[in-house]
């Protein structure tokens, strides 16, 4: 690794250690990693699906309780173009923002909201992230399309950050420069968008997505 990337991971872990909410600086981690870190091979050198992945946008739903509140959601295709059948598929998904909000899919999501949301959608090849995992056969005949949900906390945001893990084999191990710890990285999906101002009115447009790539996380 350069000095320069040296320093700048070295930077990135000493807030991750100073911050008052660990969260943030993890969030903040993964994005300042996605630059300083080792990239991923050009040429995958270990199994890697096809993935499609659809606009993030956001819509408020009704739980049973009666509370109206915001979600952010997007669909994905995935197709197994390895050479082998894949015995479980298990993707997982993260969402973070520019004010340091860490998310995973699903949490805080009551199962009638994504029911609510697969029957909206209208779509009857789209499953929800229990449903999807599993075996994945090879062949775009046997492709699966996937939803991923998170409760929206925050609409006062510039940024919003997708990381999508579980695609691919490669990992790549380095060495923490503040504790001298072996950490391991994945190749993730990296899906930025732009969100200046609020999102309050975005309503069913498509956030802008300014970014898609791999990174190792």
């Amino acid at each position: 690794m350069s000095s320069n990337r040296s320093s700048l991971v070295s930077t990135a872990w000493r807030m991750l250690m100073a911050a008052r909410r660990p969260l943030a600086a993890i969030a903040l981690f993964g994005v300042v990693l996605a630059s300083a870190a080792p990239q991923p091979s050009i040429i995958p050198k270990r199994w890697q699906l096809d993935i499609r992945p659809g606009p993030l946008r956001i819509i408020s739903l009704e739980d049973e309780s009666g509370t109206v509140l915001p979600y952010f959601y997007f669909s994905y295709l995935v197709t197994n173009n390895t050479g082998r059948d894949m015995d479980f598929f298990a993707p997982s998904f993260e969402l973070a923002t520019d004010e340091g909000d860490l998310r995973r899919s699903g949490a805080g999501v009551a199962p009638e909201i994504a029911e609510q949301l697969l029957e909206k959608l209208h779509n009857p090849l789209l499953e929800g992230e229990i449903h999807i995992a599993g075996h994945l056969l090879q062949g775009e005949e046997n492709a699966k399309e996937g939803l991923v949900i998170w409760v929206a906390e925050d609409l006062q945001t510039d940024e919003v950050i997708v990381f999508a893990e579980g695609f691919s084999g490669e990992t790549r191990r380095i060495i923490r420069p503040d504790t001298g710890e072996e950490v391991v990285l994945r190749k993730t999906l990296m899906l930025r968008h732009a969100t200046p101002g609020t999102l309050q009115f975005q309503g069913a447009r498509p956030l802008e997505r300014t970014m898609e790539r791999w990174i190792l996380r």
